[in-house]
């Protein structure tokens, strides 16, 4: 061959050509190997039971551990129910209340003149020191930043200012000065226009988180009831071909994985369906009836609130009705907070299922028939000019038929039916809590002994082959 011929890759005249230089073969990946690996497998008895029995441990375990994590989410949501959510949320209608009844006790202390009562001293005093402490406790559980934390650092900010109003109020309403009912009437409207809607928004707030932990707690834990469906049917399947073609009716660890895998699905149905309706039971028969039992105290307190100063003001404020109508300020709002409790009444009446809570609510309704009757009496002496008489029907002390009494009574009941409401739901919440209690941990026991039992039992299965 010629040097040119060498260089252009030719053969001498003669001899066949030269063959192509051959390309490298190209490498699998260790996926498709494995594909490979899994196909004869497949293709002998040995490897079709290692195949089963890595599927049955790992449907077992993923069923354990699925039940584990929706269970402790849910078992989380419900002791939240018991002892986060449901306390803020009964701590806020407090500070509600107690801002409110601070309120009416202001009120009723600057009408008794000079020098206002001790007891109701005492309980103006009381009731602001509960509002500040509750007001403490919201903070800690606030987060930082959100509306929750916005509105009670407005309530904090304004609670000394309105306080500063009311010693105002006292210290001129003690030498005599007219000036006192505007300082009165002046940290009412502060109360009336920003506190208690503050407080109503921080109870409005608490009352959602509450609903939002319900949610968490109640739902049906749906990924884990149809994991442990296919984990039996997947042990039954196995079963089932090992008896068509061993001809035994049993294996043991096959029926051990079975046994412990229904065995978490019954807990898991059993556990959570009693949990779900203890649970319920608690909003049903133990919130709702809260919820309106706490409208109807603040309604109460209102209207006593107004009430009193219907009597400070001497109708200084009235306020324009569509018909053309110009009536006080006050006495109008009472009319409309009485008919909010009556409503609130009859509502909390129909919630209560048993004698136990409705015996307050009756009692309550009661006493409110009475205010009213007393406070139709007190107006019409005061719209007479017998202003002293009035003043008597209204702040009297007890015995003296007096709408302070009737108020008073109203509260009292409302509060024993509040209580008796808050034991049932403790009742039914702990019930609810102590039916998840152990199923997470339960669960994935089990589980672990279930996925142990099928490859035992497969592995039994396989040293007959060697």
């Amino acid at each position: 061959m010629t040097t040119s011929q060498e260089q252009r890759g030719t053969a001498p005249p003669g001899l066949p050509p030269p063959s192509p230089p051959s390309s490298p073969t190209a490498r699998r990946t260790a996926f498709a190997e494995g594909l490979d690996d899994l196909r004869r497998a497949a293709r002998t008895e040995p490897g079709r039971l290692r195949l089963i029995g890595a599927l049955l441990a790992l449907l077992v375990v993923a069923f354990g551990a699925v039940t584990a994590w929706q269970m402790t989410d849910r078992a989380a949501a419900a002791d939240d129910v018991l002892n986060r959510s449901q306390p803020l949320s009964a701590g806020a209608a407090e500070v509600y209340r107690s801002l409110a009844d601070a309120n009416t006790a202001a009120a009723g202390g600057f009408l008794a003149g000079g020098q206002e009562p001790a007891a109701v001293r005492a309980r103006y005093e009381k009731d602001l020191e509960t509002a500040a402490t509750k007001l403490v406790t919201a903070a800690a559980a606030a987060d930082p930043g959100s509306p929750a934390a916005e509105t009670i650092a407005e309530l904090n900010r304004l609670l000394p200012r309105y306080e500063g109003l009311i010693e105002r109020a006292r210290a001129n309403n003690r030498l005599g000065y007219p000036v006192g009912g505007a300082y009165l009437r002046t940290a009412d409207a502060m109360m009336q226009d920003r506190m208690l809607p503050a407080a109503q928004d921080l109870y409005t707030k608490e009352n959602q988180r509450l609903r939002d932990d319900y949610g968490h707690a109640t739902p049906y834990p749906w990924l884990a009831l149809a994991l442990g469906v296919v984990a039996l049917a997947a042990l039954a399947w196995a079963q089932r071909r090992h008896y068509r073609r061993t001809n035994r009716v049993l294996n043991r660890g096959l029926v051990a994985a079975t046994a412990a895998s229904a065995a978490v699905l019954l807990w898991l149905a059993v556990g959570h369906s009693l949990a779900r309706a203890d649970l319920n039971s608690s909003y049903a028969h133990g919130i709702r009836s809260l919820n309106v039992l706490h409208d109807a105290r603040i309604a109460s307190l209102n209207a006593r609130g107004n009430e009193n100063l219907t009597l400070v003001s001497r109708g200084a404020e009235t306020r324009t009705l569509a018909d053309g109508d110009v009536v006080d300020l006050y006495d109008y709002d009472f009319g409309q907070e009485m008919k909010t409790l009556a409503a609130g009444l009859a509502h909390a009446r129909t919630l209560a299922d048993d004698s136990a809570g409705r015996g307050p609510v009756e009692a309550a309704t009661g006493n409110m028939k009475v205010w009213r009757q007393r406070h139709a009496v007190a107006r019409e002496a005061d719209d007479g000019g017998d202003y002293q008489g009035a003043l008597d029907k209204v702040i009297g002390g007890k015995g003296d038929e007096s709408t302070g009494e009737c108020f008073d009574s109203v509260d009292k009941n409302l509060g024993r039916a509040v209580d008796h409401e808050e034991s049932e739901f403790h009742r039914a919440a702990s019930d609810g809590r102590a039916a998840l209690a152990g199923l997470p941990a339960g669960a994935a026991v089990l589980a672990v002994l279930g996925a142990a039992g099928a490859v035992l039992g497969i592995g039994r299965r396989l040293s007959e082959y060697r």
